[in-house]
């Protein structure tokens, strides 16, 4: 049984879709201004793993999200750029979803861009207005807070409480210091902007995301993920117009949030400027590295991010690399089978583990204890292939590869390659040329000239390439 933690009620709930096998989420995505970090990314190889097991549990996902193109920073950046607004926000879309491609991470099934729905934005700002739910001023457009009775229930924030801690001055146009922008009047000389009942301007920021998921999901939906920092006021404020504006109630069934990338105790960002862009960190490390320094905790907890935390993970994910590639060497072999009887069970123990695999993971996604459980698997695995006394049946050689199977299944879930990026760099003739090596170096060890043997081995470990004789065979890596 799935359960999920659900910011709105603030505890673990039994996951039950609004439709029978069918999920349609929506996760907040970027504003377009400058390339992604890790803060971004971590979110989206989240709700990527989140995704990916919804559909092994055998839903039918939908998948939405956004991107904001247009507003104050985008205009900033623009001009700092020398661009075209729209053209500096095509050309940060089109970096992201690259970065999205080079982490491994499936595209959303639609992305919606604030540009693209300025129709329906619209349409969504008027009927709140003609609900009693906002009011315009000089061309600007607020949601009066204090008339959705519900505000505050995401955050748990009382109103009153808010109001009355609010030190900064109200705006003149506005009726209350809590009360946001639903659309934003800007200056005439502003070359980006649309007509609308109430003056040129642009959207404001929650509005985009509540008028584009009602679009493309419907009144309810089942998932709406985020960060932590975008529960309030921005999740707030999508429930409240989102359910004044729809009248059906809930607007969301489960509330996900992630937590932040921390760097010295700050979170990663960039008006801190406190953070690596994913390309950066992708010239430094590969997909599956940063992959799985993310979800070696569980989505929920922040991480604090460093060089030498990435490394420690890097030692973990080199164990799941290794033990891939040993299993495949041992069923790519060529052996008499011995028939002899034996007590191992390696694969009753790797079904009983994935079980252990899927119980986390169906306990609020807790990608942290899977990947505890995968090295578990990783441990009882070694156990059987790589001892000195490693005999071979053929009953163990198809529970191996059963195994195998069930190994790169759960791999999979969580959105890894296990590829060892240092093996692909190796080309097919430089492999054929260390194999013929590794040839006449066994052929030297079965006519017992060892010292012949012990120097093409020492050779190559000169170049660069390390041995290593294992009970079903000789291997080597480069290091």
């Amino acid at each position: 049984m799935l359960k999920v933690y659900n910011t709105l009620t603030r505890q673990k709930e039994e996951f039950n879709p609004v439709e029978d096998n069918k999920v349609r989420m929506y996760v907040c995505g970027l504003t377009v201004q400058n390339y992604s970090h890790l803060g971004h990314v971590r979110g989206a190889i989240n709700y990527d793993v989140i995704r990916k097991y919804l559909r092994y549990k055998g839903y039918d996902v939908t998948y939405v999200s956004n991107f904001t193109d247009i507003n104050e920073k985008i205009i900033a950046r623009a001009e700092l750029e020398d661009m075209q607004p729209m053209a500096l926000a095509y050309k940060y879309t089109k970096a992201f979803l690259e970065d999205l491609e080079n982490l491994n991470i499936e595209k959303a099934d639609h992305y919606c861009k604030a540009t693209e729905n300025i129709d329906a934005i619209q349409e969504m700002v008027q009927t709140l207005i003609d609900k009693g739910y906002a009011y315009e001023t000089n061309g600007n457009v607020y949601f009066s807070v204090e008339k959705f009775e519900d505000y505050g229930k995401l955050s748990g924030r009382d109103l009153e409480e808010m109001i009355a801690g609010t030190r900064k001055k109200v705006e003149s146009d506005k009726k209350n210091p809590l009360d946001f922008a639903l659309w934003k009047k800007v200056d005439e000389s502003e070359e980006i902007a649309w007509d609308s009942p109430w003056g040129r301007g642009w959207p404001g920021w929650h509005i985009e995301c509540s008028a584009m998921s009602l679009k493309e999901l419907g009144k309810t939906f089942d998932i709406h993920g985020g960060g932590t920092d975008l529960i309030f006021p921005h999740h707030e404020n999508e429930i409240a117009q989102s359910e004044a504006y729809s009248g059906v109630k809930p607007f969301v069934k489960y509330w996900l949030h992630n937590g932040t990338v921390n760097m010295s105790g700050d979170k990663m960002s960039k008006s801190l400027g406190n953070f690596y862009t994913t390309r950066e960190l992708l010239e430094k490390y590969t997909a599956d590295q940063l992959r799985y320094f993310v979800i070696t905790k569980h989505y929920r907890s922040p991480i604090e991010y460093s060089d030498q935390e990435i490394k420690n993970t890097n030692k973990s994910l080199d164990k799941l690399i290794n033990t891939k590639k040993s299993l495949e060497n041992v069923l790519k072999g060529k052996y008499e089978f011995k028939d002899i009887e034996t007590d191992v069970d390696i694969l009753e123990i790797v079904k009983k583990k994935k079980e252990e695999f899927l119980g986390a993971m169906d306990d609020d996604f807790n990608t942290a204890l899977a990947t505890g459980v995968l090295h578990d698997i990783v441990t009882e695995i070694n156990k059987v292939i790589n001892v000195s006394d490693f005999v071979l049946t053929q009953q163990l050689y198809n529970d191996l590869k059963k195994v195998y199977n069930i190994y790169m299944e759960l791999i999979d879930i969580l959105g890894l390659t296990l590829k060892d990026e240092k093996e692909e760099i190796k080309s097919d003739k430089f492999n054929e040329l260390v194999n013929y090596i590794l040839e006449l170096r066994e052929e030297a060890r079965e006519n017992e000239n060892w010292e012949f043997a012990d120097k093409l081995r020492d050779d190559l470990q000169e170049i660069g390439i390390k041995i290593k004789d294992t009970p079903h065979g000789t291997e080597w890596e480069t290091h």
